[in-house]
């Protein structure tokens, strides 16, 4: 067992994805141990690692100083050290568990602890290049689940040339962002690139082979419906990876529980990213990440920051096969791309203003909820030439000019 020397002003985090590269790349010595053995990358870019787009070398982040292939196997709070599975013992003053999530696999009949070949998670690198590896023209694929991952997968295998069946049990494709109008015309581009999309559509298992190594041949639906897949993409959310944190005995509910500032139960450990439960939510989300580790950058430095909620953006670009990167940056339209954007709350509550802007024949739709006298809200589709100065309005958190049209929210780029 190899022991290093404690040092009261150093800070270790566990986790080497986008919240620990990016902390790492604000706070000067830190030491980062990360389990996977690919240097820290971005995951927003998955899909278009899938689609053939780009090569994983392309979706690198800045190089940060990472223990590769190392995992944390216990926290000893008493003596501020951490155990890894390589046998050595790593001594700190501050601790941040940047742990991430894991993917949901859920209780489906023919679904074991060991994966039936063909069924393949899409969280990681590995799950990505692994997904990549089985692709092929004309194989059949189904996507189960109909959140932004599995409608990224989905469009990302119909560019690979699969047959894609895309399942979501809920009303609409990407519920947790689109009101049911956006999710409509999301779900007509993805039909134009070719993706069958069923919704309010419950899974109940897999059909599979056989044998020693059983392989998935369909997709059994709760109405007895069975879809044919060679290949089977689970995108049924996340949950956060908070074993470490619960072993050691920190709060954890839905996540590892922190403050303002990022702090858990133990002062001398902070959580930042996916695994992190701050005001009883997990976002869930890359951008949330990174504002979460540039919060705790300053917190560690010693600077005044609390961190209140996310203020990032999601966003969501599809292209048909067949789009040049000219036409993909453009609006919609068959063989094209479509853009999608959503901040904030776009569910309005009683007593919330809604303003919304459709135009069917550019297919562009323009939505947001204004409470009191803030922008809580919106959603964006097919064009986002208002996405900037909507996005500044609301991540400023200021009041609305009293004298602002709401109209003049949506248009002030010149209207449709």
């Amino acid at each position: 067992m190899r022991t290093e020397t404690e040092n009261a002003a150093r800070v270790v985090v566990i986790g080497a994805g986008m919240a620990g590269a990016r902390l790492a790349a604000r706070v000067p010595g830190v030491t980062v141990i990360g389990e996977e053995a690919h240097a820290p990358y971005n995951r927003v870019l998955l899909a278009e690692v899938l689609a053939g787009r780009y090569e994983p070398d392309v979706i690198a982040l800045p190089p940060a100083e990472v223990r590769r292939g190392v995992r944390a196997v216990r926290v000893d709070r008493a003596e501020r050290r951490v155990l890894c599975d390589d046998g050595r013992v790593i001594g700190y003053g501050r601790l941040v568990l940047a742990t991430g999530s894991n993917p949901v696999l859920p209780p489906l009949r023919g679904l074991g602890r060991t994966l039936p070949d063909g069924v393949h998670p899409f969280r990681t690198l590995d799950d990505c290049l692994a997904l990549r590896a089985a692709v092929r023209p004309g194989v059949r694929a189904v996507v189960i689940g109909g959140g932004l991952l599995g409608v990224s997968a989905a469009r990302a295998l119909a560019e690979c040339g699969a047959q894609v069946v895309l399942a979501q049990q809920g009303e609409h494709l990407m519920e947790r962002q689109l009101d049911a109008e956006a999710a409509g015309m999301l779900r007509r581009h993805l039909e134009a690139l070719g993706v069958e999309v069923h919704t309010e559509c419950r899974v109940r298992g897999l059909r599979c082979t056989d044998g020693d190594a059983p392989a998935v041949r369909a997709v059994e639906l709760a109405d007895g419906y069975e879809l044919e897949a060679e290949i089977t993409v689970l995108a049924c959310g996340v949950r956060p990876r908070a074993g470490l944190a619960q072993a050691a005995g920190l709060e954890v509910r839905k996540g590892i529980v922190v403050d303002d500032e990022l702090r858990t139960s133990d002062p001398y450990i902070h959580a930042v990213g996916d695994c992190a439960e701050h005001g009883g939510t997990v976002y869930g989300l890359a951008g949330a990440a990174l504002e979460q580790a540039d919060v705790l950058a300053e917190v560690l430095a010693g600077r005044p920051a609390r961190y209140e909620g996310t203020r990032a953006l999601t966003r969501l670009t599809l292209r048909s096969p067949s789009a040049t990167p000219a036409v993909a940056a453009g609006a919609a339209g068959p063989g094209g791309g479509l853009d999608l954007a959503a901040f904030g709350d776009s569910r309005p509550m009683p007593g919330d203003d809604v303003i919304r802007l459709a135009d069917a024949t550019r297919g562009a739709y323009r939505t947001v909820v204004v409470r009191g006298d803030r922008l809580a809200g919106g959603v964006l589709f097919g064009d986002l030439a208002a996405v900037g100065t909507l996005a500044r309005t609301w991540q400023d958190d200021e009041p609305l000019p009293a004298d602002m049209s709401l109209l003049h929210l949506l248009t002030n780029d010149g209207g449709f």
